[in-house]
């Protein structure tokens, strides 16, 4: 769905992102380190990552293979030669004073992911530049306490592995880009690239924004590239593209300053304010001052290797989502909501639909019963105690019409409680099978009891039905509450004729 002004918003809101992932490995990019989180500060550091002299970098394979693997995935073409780049550039917390990145030869480049809205409120497909490596910095931290600013470095993650991910300027509005942002974070996790918990710092995004404004002469003005930092949720991102936006829109009113007559700009998120604040002028690439770096090979790359990766993918959410949506026949928002809970889950549901022969009923259980326990108790699908063939038993008998689904809960609950089977449960609720017979005298003795009920219902109020049916539970809790409401209104009708 293409974006444009409208009368309340006569402009269109162009957004890129720099999407910096920590790569799941257990060493960092050019040394032996830890990349576990949380360790002491400047416990997992060596002369390679604090840059003393006489220190040479060695490149961790495992790290290539994980970012060749989000770039495939991605659909980007992979260069079967590339470098390494020494970006010079004042990092406080990276001892070495440069970068090891890649410049002008990166492993990756020209590639897509596409985000689609489950209930149709949008959908793009959104370019990617390119993919690379790069070592990250270590990090500052600052305290203002006391009126004495204090800075201190922890350098664990100086030289941990990033994988830089950035898009073209595709997209049209802060709520595609949170979108979008979230079809990538559960790609990543889908292919085991990264674990892309933002709390933890394995996930950081920047995001680039400008206005493109129609004028009366047909000509497009454009306000200047900003670069927001310092977002720490995708919900923040949301937020803060949404400002920024606005405060571009006000300050071009007034100013009808263009992209070109100003240089483009960075500028920190604030998220207790929910305000962007100036930082700097955003550097251009020769203020870098890259140049190839001496102590590392190139990489290359051949066609086998590309094909092996490729094959031991599996399917991306994308695909996975249209595989739900086909074979059990459900709708795009059910697919959407299992895929997101991730690959075990998916699994779970896949089970428990191929046992039950039913891809709704399934789905069903999934989202008000499983996701709902997983969610209050906490935990992984992996150590969810009630098992598929447990849940496919219960949905089993409701359909055989041994109970409801309301007592099918209560079944539910007991096994997930208890740890006992549905069989042993059902006993000990002293649950049994109504038999027909048993339920038609039941409900001939309701009808006896209660002409004006069964007045209503001659009269076309059929739902007068409903009082038989809470009697009914009362006399026998083991009866099924639409088997009693048919088998009344049956009655009810012989009677009639």
């Amino acid at each position: 769905m293409a974006s444009t002004p409208t009368p309340a918003e006569p402009y269109t809101t162009v957004i890129g992102l720099e999407v910096h992932v920590q790569l799941q490995t257990q060493t960092k990019l050019f040394c032996g380190c830890s990349t576990t989180f949380g360790s002491p500060p400047n416990t997992q550091v060596c002369p390679t990552c604090l840059g003393l002299p006489g220190s040479l970098p060695v490149m961790n394979r495992r790290a290539f293979d994980l970012a060749l693997r989000a770039a495939l995935a991605l659909s980007c073409k992979i260069a079967s030669f590339t470098k390494w780049d020494r970006k010079n550039y004042f990092y406080p917390d990276l001892p070495k004073g440069y970068q090891i990145s890649q410049f002008d030869l990166p492993f990756s480049s020209d590639g897509h992911l596409e985000v689609v809205d489950p209930k149709g409120a949008f959908s793009r497909r959104v370019g990617i530049i390119r993919v690379h490596l790069e070592e990250d910095a270590g990090k500052s931290m600052h305290d203002e306490s006391a009126g004495m600013a204090d800075t201190r470095i922890d350098l664990n993650r100086a030289g941990t592995p990033l994988c830089e991910i950035v898009s073209q300027p595709d997209l049209r509005s802060p709520q595609e880009a949170r979108a979008w942002l979230n079809e990538l974070k559960l790609l990543l996790v889908y292919l085991g690239v990264s674990d892309c918990n933002m709390q933890e710092g394995s996930l950081r995004v920047d995001a680039n924004v400008n206005l493109h404004i129609p004028q009366p002469d047909g000509r497009i003005a454009k306000t200047p590239i900003v670069e927001i930092k310092n977002m720490n949720s995708f919900r923040s991102v949301e937020r803060a593209l949404t400002y920024e936006a606005a405060r571009q829109w006000e300050e071009w009113q007034a100013t009808k300053v263009e992209l070109g007559t100003m240089p483009k700009q960075t500028r920190g998120w604030d998220d207790p304010t929910g305000i962007t604040r100036p930082q700097r002028q955003k550097e251009e690439s020769s203020d870098y001052r890259y140049f190839p770096e001496p102590d590392l090979v190139p990489v290359t790359v051949s066609e086998e290797q590309v094909a092996a990766v490729r094959a031991a993918m599996g399917e991306p959410p994308a695909v996975l989502r249209t595989t739900l949506e086909e074979t059990w026949k459900i709708s795009a928002y059910d697919a959407d909501v299992l895929v997101n809970q991730g690959r075990d889950l998916v699994a779970y549901f896949e089970e428990l639909a191929t046992l039950v022969g039913e891809g709704k009923v399934a789905s069903n259980w999934m989202q008000q019963d499983v996701l709902r326990t997983l969610n209050e108790r906490g935990g992984t699908i992996g150590e969810f105690p009630v098992q598929p063939a447990a849940v496919a038993d219960i949905i089993s008998r409701i359909a055989k019409g041994d109970f409801d689904t309301s007592r099918g809960r209560e079944i539910f609950a007991e096994v997930l409680a208890s740890g006992r089977s549905v069989e042993d449960v059902v006993a000990a609720m002293g649950i049994a099978a109504v038999s027909d017979d048993d339920l038609i005298t039941l409900c001939q003795e309701l009808i006896a009891a209660n002409p004006k009920i069964v007045a209503d219902v001659q009269g076309g109020k059929e739902q007068a039905a409903a009082g038989l049916i809470g009697q009914a539970k009362k006399k026998n809790p083991n009866v099924n509450p639409g088997k009693v409401r048919q088998t009344c209104l049956d009655l009810i009708r012989q009677l009639k004729d």
